[in-house]
Order: C-alpha cells, then structure tokens, then sequence
C-alpha cells in the first residue's frame, strides 16, 4: 500500500519548488511500479550484451532492405560488410586453439569408463534427433509440395560437372579423421574429386599412346582443400586428453597447460563478444543490400524457402525441447533463454564452429553446465550434430525431384532420410558447406545435380535459420548429457577429493550434496 503521509508531503514540497521556479521536482512512485522498473532495469544490466545483439540483428534487416533503395556499388556494400568480415575472423582464430584446449582439458577430467559413457550417450542422442529432423523436413516437403516445374523456366541454373559418390563421402570422413600430418591438419582437409582424362590404349608399335578417338574418362584422385580438419584435430585431441589424464601426476603439467589455455581463450572471447552486435549488424546489412533481383527469387521460390522455414520451426519448438523435457524433466523454456546469446549469434555468423566460444559461454555460465560435458559435447557436436542441415538437405533434395517432375517412392525416401543424415555429419561447420553435400544425395537418387545452382540465391538466408537450429541442438544435447552422467561426474569429484586426503594435499573435505555442506565420515582426525 502508498503511504499517504508520504504523498502528502511530497506534493507539498512540490508546490514549494514550483513557487521558487525550480524543477527538482520528486516522483514518488508507488512500491508496484518501483519494483517493476528496478526488474526491468536489473535485467536490461544482466542482459545487456544480449539485448544488444539482437538490436543489432534488427537493426541489420533494417538498414539492409533500407539500403537496397540507395542501390550502392558493390565497394560501398563491402566496406559496410568490413565490420563483420572482421568479426568472422575473429571468431574463426580462436576455434582451432578452443578445440585443442576444451577437448584435452575435458577429456583429461575423466576417467576412461565416464568419457566412454558420456561419448555413447552424445552419439545416440546426435543420431536420433539428426534422423528426426531429416523425417520432419520429408515430411514438411511432402505435405506443402513446393516444387513445380516451371521453377527452372526462370531461375538460371549453372553446369557443376561435381561427381561425387556415396563412397567417396564416407571415405573421405574416416581419411579426415586420421590425418597424417597434424600440422597440415590445422588448414586443410582431404577430399576425393575426379579429373578428366583420355585413357590408354596399345598401339600396333606395343607403345602407349592416347587414343584419338576415346572419350574422357573420369580418374580419382585425392587433393588438400583450404578449410581446417575439425574431424581429424577431434579424435588426436580426444586420444591425447584421455591418456594425459591418465598419466596422474605425471601428466599434470601438461593438463594445466592446456586448461589456463582454455581460460585465456575463452577471456579473450568474452572481450571480442562486446563486438559482436556491431559486426552482426554489419553482416546482415552487406547480405542483403548485396543479393540481386531479391522481389524475383523470392517469388520462385518462395515456397521452398516457407517449407524449410516450417521444418526447422517445428523441430526447433517441438522436437528438441520434447525430448530435453521427456529425459531431463526440466523447463526447455529456461534452458533457451540461457543459449539466446549463442543462437542469435549462428543466426548472424551462419557457422557453428565460429558461434562454438559463444556455445560454451552460454551453458556454462547460464545454464550451469559442468566444463567437462561441454568442452566434449559441445566440440564434437559443432562438428557432428547438424540437425538442421540433414532437414535442410532432404527437403532441398526433394524439392528438386519435384522441380523436375520426378515421383520419389518409399524406398527413394528412406534413401533420402539416411543420406542426408550421413550428408550432414560430413558437412562442414561453415557458411553454405550445406550445398556442397547436397551432391552426394543428388547423385545416390539419380538427379541432376547441376539443379543445386539454383538453391543459392536464398541461402544466405536458410544457412544462418539451420545453422542457429544446428547450435540449439549442440546446447539442448549438453544439458541433456549432462543430466545423465552427474551422479558420475559426482562420484568422480568424490573419489578424487579422498585422493587428495590421502595423500595430504587435502586436511578435510566437505563434499556437496543437494547445495548443503556435508563433512565426510571418512576423513580421519588428524589430532589422533
């Protein structure tokens, strides 16, 4: 309740001030509206960086169709983009030292068994909601049925003459996870292509001549590509971190090495994170303004773009959290606020890998996630789990089926189910890496694949939707992992704080159960 004494005077002081010409006037508000606005303004303070980046989102959709009016040359549009060129390299230099430090600093806190079960867990969840998300995009696809044929009588397609096979993309995943050369590692990858050649044939002179008359034929090689082999560094720092962890003392330095690391790393990214809104603005603004006959696309494929939207919607608000909730029984509402800062991000940056430092900040520090789930979890799963990519890929697939007026039956379907799911691990965690492994399921169905040309005009926009929904499910899977495996993590902490007695690097422990302090029984007198 006011109190009306309090009113009272105030008023009268008012009066006073306004006799004298003053204007320090008081306003006293009511307890209500008092404790709404220190609300209000304590979250505004705790969530600043957050409200900021997604000013900065708005604010970049803004002046991007605003600026499409001017009609800028394309050295203006990209000094607009230099600010959010920067950001992205920024983001993309602290990746490979965060893999490295994250992962051997988690794995070496676990013992071999709780990193074996922490691991099967991860990899079942990927799985399942990687298949799932190819199953809503199937179905998405099916029921709205955006393809028609006269789509290709006005979008332009280009000749890719890519051949690709669905061996050679499982190859090439297993020859990336064991690289030979961990320097060469850091920068490149291995990828099988095909290069054209006219094949030998024996003379009547028993030399080898090329035939005149032959076709090209088309040889395998294997080549480096640009681009760092997140795969290959995973499974050496994974190895490397579990066994150092299980050298004991003698590993310890080299343990500490790697975790005040990961503690640099991550202070240099909370720094960095301050310009983030700013380059995400700059980002977005320099797409738009850039992207030509923007009304014309839009229009063709319109309902291509409305399909994809709906999948990624339906698996972003139902599936992820109806499974967080079935297996955790907690609040997925909650745990989205706390990784809102990390999906706004994928959503400007379109790459999981640069939004990955964000990743970490978020669960650890919102949703009080334990570093060694995430530093595991989160790093393959940057990686690995690209839920909204397999959606992406079986509904651009069929959508080009359509386009051609191709009928896919059951089995076809099946088919794009598992290729996409297989497609999306052996994708890379970088802007448009999508289009690239469309191919591989082009080609196992027997369509043209020179049809994906006409898939990039709107994929700017797709890429950063399935990549914020790719991020999402990397957070959703930790906490998940994490709900798991805490009476293990737990039980580790005990069993190494009895080490510790023993050993008399500890007097007393005073392990935590349910947030209480409890001493332990075990601890034996020192006075005795």
């Amino acid at each position: 309740m006011v109190n009306r004494t309090e009113v009272a005077q105030a008023e009268e002081e008012n009066k006073d001030e306004i006799r004298r010409g003053g204007s320090n006037l008081k306003v006293n508000l009511p307890p209500e509206l008092a404790s709404i606005k220190k609300l209000v303004w304590d979250w505004m303070r705790t969530n600043l960086l957050l409200s900021l980046t997604v000013l900065g989102v708005l604010l970049g959709l803004f002046f991007g169709f605003l600026g499409r009016l001017g009609n800028f040359s394309e050295g203006t549009i990209q000094l607009i983009s230099f600010p959010g060129e920067i950001l992205m390299r920024l983001l993309k230099m602290f990746i490979l030292p965060l893999i490295i430090s994250s992962l051997i600093a988690g794995m070496a806190q676990l013992d071999a068994r709780s990193s074996t079960r922490m691991g099967l867990r991860a990899l079942a969840y990927y799985m399942v909601t990687t298949i799932l998300a190819a199953i809503v995009g199937i179905i998405m696809v099916l029921i709205v049925h955006p393809g028609n044929t006269d789509i290709k009588q006005h979008v332009s397609a280009r000749p890719d003459e890519t051949k690709v096979s669905t061996l050679d993309a499982i190859l090439d995943i297993i020859r990336n996870m064991f690289p030979d050369n961990l320097v060469q590692a850091c920068f490149q990858q291995v990828q099988t292509t095909y290069k054209k050649v006219k094949p030998l044939v024996l003379a009547d002179d028993s030399n080898m001549t090329l035939s005149q008359n032959s076709s090209y034929v088309m040889k395998q090689q294997l080549v480096y590509k640009d681009g760092t082999n997140v795969m290959g560094m995973i499974v050496f720092c994974l190895a490397f971190g579990l066994f150092a962890g299980q050298m004991g003392p003698k590993g310890k330095v080299i343990v500490d090495f790697f975790v005040v690391l990961n503690e640099i790393i991550m202070s240099l990214v909370s720094f960095v994170m301050w310009f983030s809104p700013f380059g995400i603005m700059c980002l977005i603004s320099g797409k738009i303004m850039g992207i030509e006959n923007l009304v014309t696309t839009a229009q063709q494929l319109g309902m291509y773009m409305i399909t994809v939207i709906l999948g990624l919607l339906v698996h972003a608000l139902l599936t992820l959290p109806g499974i967080y909730f079935f297996l955790t029984r907690k609040n997925p509402a909650v745990f989205f606020r706390g990784m809102l800062q990390a999906w706004v991000t994928a959503l400007g940056t379109a790459s999981s890998s640069a939004t990955l430092p964000i990743t970490f900040k978020c669960l650890e520090e919102n949703n009080g996630i334990d570093t060694r789930v995430t530093r595991f979890v989160v790093a393959v799963g940057a990686t690995v789990n690209m839920d909204g990519t397999a959606l992406y890929e079986a509904v651009a697939a069929i959508f080009i089926a359509q386009m051609n007026g191709i009928e896919l039956g059951l089995g076809e379907v099946i088919t794009v189910s598992l290729t996409a799911t297989l497609a999306s691990i052996g994708a890379a965690s970088i802007p448009s890496a999508a289009l690239i492994t469309m191919l591989l399921i082009l080609t196992t169905l027997g369509l043209p694949t020179n049809d994906v040309s006409l898939l990039f005009a709107v994929d700017w926009l797709l890429d950063r939707l399935r990549t914020s929904i790719n991020v999402l499910g990397d957070g959703y899977g930790a906490g998940i992992v994490y709900h798991m495996s805490k009476h293990e993590l737990d039980q580790m902490d005990a069993e190494r704080h009895l080490e510790a007695i023993e050993i008399g690097i500890i007097k007393d422990v005073e392990p935590v159960e349910e947030n209480k302090p409890r001493k332990s029984s075990l601890v034996k007198d020192t006075q005795t």
